[in-house]
């Protein structure tokens, strides 16, 4: 099983005449990186909350946003009036004496001079916070379930590709025989040219063939590009998304494709490992968005 980690949640409740509303969106990210806004007064649950996005999400950028309808709470801000006073005598005084006028327009500005409005922010009773909470935890269970329904989308992918790669590493095999003939068949016309100013040895010659098309074998990178992909297949079939994991099989495969492609010395084979790099390069792609 794997996750996307794109994902969206979203939830809402009336409650003692308050509309809750809850929205999550995720997107990838190597790290937990979350974005949290409360209203002020239920910010004392981010710490609550972080917990459940480690918890529920894991791994990816996360917005979360909580907004509650129909509340009214005036008693949130507070004027100092004996500092906006001071300020205001402070101002005529300097007004006075610079012959300036004082308008009723300074009212705005003197509010907004430092500590002369307040906010205190009042404790939400147990039921608001239960609500609260619920909510949050509904809404990052409706994004894993989105995340969730992307990973199997994607998974389907995954499969489609590497079942593609390892279909055109064994069609290779109908063209070696050719390619160890070719070769032959080049050094033996390279060798031609030399016969009237050389005398060779066709004994020494078979030899230096052999060592030749051993160091060209490709047979032991088939068999481990085979087995990285039969190891990418049983990862995508474990109980977890292991994004991290599947990145590093991909890169495993990627090296023996490319060891291929340098010892393949065939045209056919080359066009194979074009193709099998292509469908990697996809594979790739979509894994930056796996959890």
């Amino acid at each position: 099983m794997i996750k996307s980690m794109t994902g969206f949640g979203w939830t809402s409740e009336t409650y003692n005449g308050k509309k809750f509303i809850v929205e999550v969106r995720t997107l990838n990210s190597r790290t937990l990186d979350a974005n949290i806004r409360l209203p002020s007064k239920y910010r004392e649950l981010e710490a609550e909350i972080r917990i459940l996005l480690g918890n529920i999400i894991e791994r990816g950028k996360v917005d979360l946003y909580m907004t509650i309808e129909n509340e009214a709470d005036f008693s949130e801000y507070r004027v100092n009036r004996s500092l906006a006073i001071h300020y205001l005598d402070e101002l005529k005084l300097l007004a006075k004496e610079s012959g300036l006028q004082v308008s009723s327009e300074i009212l705005p500005a003197i509010l907004r001079l430092p500590d002369v409005v307040s906010q205190s922010v009042s404790e939400i009773d147990d039921k608001d916070k239960n609500m609260a909470l619920k909510l949050i935890r509904h809404a990052l269970t409706e994004a894993d379930s989105f995340r969730k329904n992307e990973g199997e989308a994607i998974e389907k992918d995954f499969k489609q590709r590497i079942n593609i790669i390892i279909d055109l590493l064994n069609e290779t095999e109908l063209f070696e025989n050719k390619r160890v003939e070719d070769i032959r068949r080049r050094l033996n016309a390279d060798l031609a040219q030399l016969e009237n100013r050389v005398t060779i040895d066709s004994n020494r010659f078979e030899q230096e063939i052999i060592y030749y098309l051993e160091r060209i074998d490709f047979t032991e990178e088939k068999f481990r590009l085979k087995k990285h992909c039969f190891d990418f297949l049983n990862t995508l079939a474990d109980d977890i998304s292991q994004g991290r994991k599947l990145g590093f099989i991909s890169q495993e495969i990627g090296r023996e494709i490319n060891t291929l492609g340098a010892k393949a010395y065939n045209a056919d084979i080359q066009k194979k490992v074009v193709e099998m790099k292509n469908e990697l390069e996809k594979i790739k792609e979509q894994l930056l968005n796996i959890l």
